[in-house]
């Protein structure tokens, strides 16, 4: 069994401009990080395939979607909120990165694969069911929670978020689920400064303040996560992967390390060993410092291919 790798180039195309965070030069990091290690003859590479209409569905409205369709431009840009914006490749981005986690569900959960890693863009989880924010258009990982539930039948999923910033859309979309359970680590007070407080059981907040120390983070971590986590017994475990927490990314101010992110994914992979018979799906969200989130993935990825 192996650790699939979904990877597009046509996700590449989508460009916010150049002076964009959330731009392609972040997978052809991590590619390139990849290409010095082991990894690269180790992972199952796979390419994705465009999620479908009805898929979409399964989370967004057919409202929202047709909305998105008439604002993407044929040439140049239109901005959905002043950090976010349609190109001409966009929206194929976008499916493709939001087809490579269906697919990835659908490959763990007929044992083709023991885990997956969907190395896509744009990320997802600042997406509402109705509302396109924070570099987000479809949100990647509520599409795969929905898919895992109603097609594959399973009655407990879990979302483990580690981005800096807290997926308000996921919250929206999961929120009082009670076959979900979302799990978030997120700097507060930072963008987009929602979804905090007086939370459904469901869904475990830790809020982390600027300048937490690595121990700090990972003792918070482990007390607001592990117990819910291990009670709630999930049957897969999925994961948005944002590397904005490291000390050398831009976007924020907490001071995670590469193996910082090891030890999140060794938790993480604990818990599916456990009760998930190994399934976990990881998408990437954040991650702004090429260097910093070359280096977190690889730690991330090396992790998740060496279970067996």
């Amino acid at each position: 069994m192996t650790t699939a790798f979904f990877s597009h180039d046509d996700c590449l195309k989508h460009n916010m401009g150049p002076e964009h965070p959330e731009s392609p030069e972040r997978i052809a990091s991590i590619l390139a990080h990849i290409a010095d290690t082991e990894l690269q003859q180790n992972l199952d590479w796979v390419r994705p395939e465009e999620i479908t209409r009805d898929q979409l569905l399964m989370v967004h409205p057919e409202s929202y979607l047709q909305q998105l369709d008439l604002m993407a431009p044929t040439r140049g840009r239109v901005f959905t909120d002043p950090d976010t914006s349609l190109m001409p490749d966009t929206l194929r981005a976008a499916r493709l990165a939001a087809g490579g986690n269906v697919q990835a569900v659908d490959m763990v959960m007929s044992s083709q694969v023991t885990n997956a890693f969907v190395c896509a863009r744009p990320p997802g989880h600042h997406a509402e069911r109705t509302k396109s924010m924070g570099f987000c258009f479809y949100n990647n990982i509520a599409l795969a929670a929905l898919r895992a539930l109603n097609f594959h039948q399973l009655e407990r999923v879990a979302i483990i978020d580690f981005d800096v910033h807290q997926g308000n859309g996921t919250v929206d979309i999961v929120s009082g689920d009670e076959r979900i359970m979302m799990c978030s680590s997120f700097q507060h007070p930072l963008y987009p400064h929602s979804h905090v407080h007086r939370q459904p059981d469901n869904i475990i907040n830790a809020p982390i303040e600027a300048n937490c120390s690595s121990a700090e983070y990972r003792k918070r971590v482990e007390s607001a996560w592990l117990k819910k986590l291990q009670d709630f017994r999930p049957q897969l475990v999925l994961v948005s992967a944002g590397f904005d927490g490291h000390r050398l990314d831009p976007m924020a101010e907490t001071n995670l390390e590469t193996e910082d992110y090891r030890w999140l994914t060794e938790m993480i992979v604990n818990v599916a060993h456990d009760h998930a018979n190994d399934r976990v799906i990881s998408t990437l969200e954040g991650g702004y410092h090429l260097r910093a989130l070359g280096e977190s993935v690889v730690a991330h990825l090396e992790v998740l291919d060496a279970v067996y």
